[in-house]
């Protein structure tokens, strides 16, 4: 896939100004229609609360009605740069807390501050997802929610093994994993724990657990250091878990359900080809009405008996396109879709809310106790569209290259990319 770089972004938003007259009458046949961009997520994990958020808005604003588009995630920036140079946006779009940094400095998106006290617990945001929407002291996105990584897993095959508490440690629960695995061994494609060699949010974890990290930055540049010797600690403990536990033919997957041929996990879970996921807590939608009674979740262990894997704290903005023409109700439609009722809602799907005084104690909010994050950098959704992490996590777990020689290209690649102009 390619994408446009930063300088085609910021010109393609100083353009739409130029053509904005051209484009004001091709408006109005829409004037009434706000357009909402969702990720697939909400789709499968929360469709009634974007039902009951519509219902409210178009009963609040008499002769409009929203459309919900929902995206990919592996497109959708595409999708949305072609949207800029077309001056044809979305009213409202949801970014990935990694994206929006890029957007931001680009000027892409609409400055939100003077409405932020429209926003419900606006004063309580979590600083983490308050600070993904920031840029130089300017709210751009509203935060949606957040979400750590849990393994959810069927507790009937654990307690058939001879395991009824979650494990400790990650060395007890690759044995576990093992063990699982045998018992099942005549189950055709079966994986103990369906992750995909190149799901990074999976691998990364490991590195930080050891103490490792992405990029620092220092002396006016980025460094790549998936090279560190407290990175390639982890980087070997997560081939060598990796290999122990999954299938042969996930190694080059991302197995996240959103490249090509890739199904979700939670579908193979579904399907009875595994006995656990790693990912977000959401998940437990969808394993299928046949597994919904053994169906439980824990955190999983750090090879540090007794603490979490540092999970990657993923999670949404909602950004408000600079060339909307539709602001005023661009924001209202995210106050509704935000306020208190629906975030609740969200937290009780498994969800983090976007609020302190929404907090609970959930598994996925006890997992978000030990957490990591991209570095935040303008040029760094240019490190993740260029596959640099899953690369060398397919180099390095197919033997094409060791452990060392794929860390180190992929610091040098990412060195170069969050240093580029």
């Amino acid at each position: 896939m390619r994408y446009r770089v930063l300088a085609v972004v910021a010109a393609a938003v100083a353009l739409s100004v130029v053509v904005a007259t051209a484009t004001a009458s091709s408006k109005k046949a829409t004037a009434h229609t706000l357009t909402v961009w969702l990720q697939v997520d909400a789709q499968n994990g929360w469709p009634d609360i974007v039902a009951a958020t519509n219902s409210a808005f178009e009963k609040a604003h008499p002769g409009w009605n929203v459309d919900v588009q929902y995206q990919q995630w592996t497109t959708h920036l595409q999708k949305f740069d072609a949207t800029i140079a077309g001056s044809d946006t979305p009213d409202v779009i949801e970014m990935g807390n990694t994206e929006m940094t890029k957007y931001m400095a680009a000027g892409a998106f609409t400055n939100l501050t003077s409405s932020q006290s429209q926003f419900a617990n606006s004063k309580k945001w979590l600083s983490g997802m308050r600070a993904w929407g920031t840029y130089k002291g300017k709210l751009f996105g509203v935060p949606y929610y957040a979400g750590s990584r849990v393994i959810t897993y069927r507790s009937d095959l654990f307690k058939k093994a001879g395991f009824k508490k979650p494990p400790k440690s990650l060395n007890q629960f690759q044995s576990e994993l093992v063990k699982v695995g045998k018992m099942k061994k005549r189950v055709k494609g079966f994986s103990p724990l369906y992750v995909g060699g190149e799901d990074w949010y999976t691998a990364l974890g490991f590195v930080f657990d050891y103490g490792g990290s992405i990029a620092t930055f220092s002396h006016g540049k980025w460094h790549g250091t998936l090279d560190s010797k407290k990175s390639l600690a982890g980087l070997k403990r997560f081939k060598a878990f990796f290999k122990a536990t999954q299938s042969k033919r996930t190694a080059t997957l991302d197995a996240s359900g959103l490249g090509a041929g890739n199904p979700f996990p939670y579908d193979v879970f579904k399907q009875g080809r595994t006995a656990a996921n790693y990912g977000p807590a959401w998940y437990t939608c969808c394993t299928g009405k046949k597994y919904t009674k053994v169906t439980q979740q824990f955190v999983m262990p750090s090879h540090v008996k007794g603490k979490a894997i540092p999970g990657f704290l993923g999670g949404s903005d909602l950004a408000v396109p600079a060339q909307s023409s539709s602001k005023s109700q661009a924001i209202d439609w995210i106050a509704d879709f935000t306020g208190t009722a629906s975030e609740k809602a969200l937290e009780q799907k498994g969800n983090i809310p976007n609020a302190t005084n929404l907090l609970g104690n959930s598994v996925n909010e006890r997992a978000a106790s030990r957490s990591w994050f991209v570095p935040q950098a303008t040029h760094w959704v240019d490190v993740e569209n260029g596959n640099i992490i899953k690369t060398m996590l397919g180099q390095l777990l197919t033997g094409q290259l060791s452990v060392k020689q794929a860390a180190r290209a992929a610091s040098q690649n990412i060195a170069q990319t969050l240093n580029g102009p």
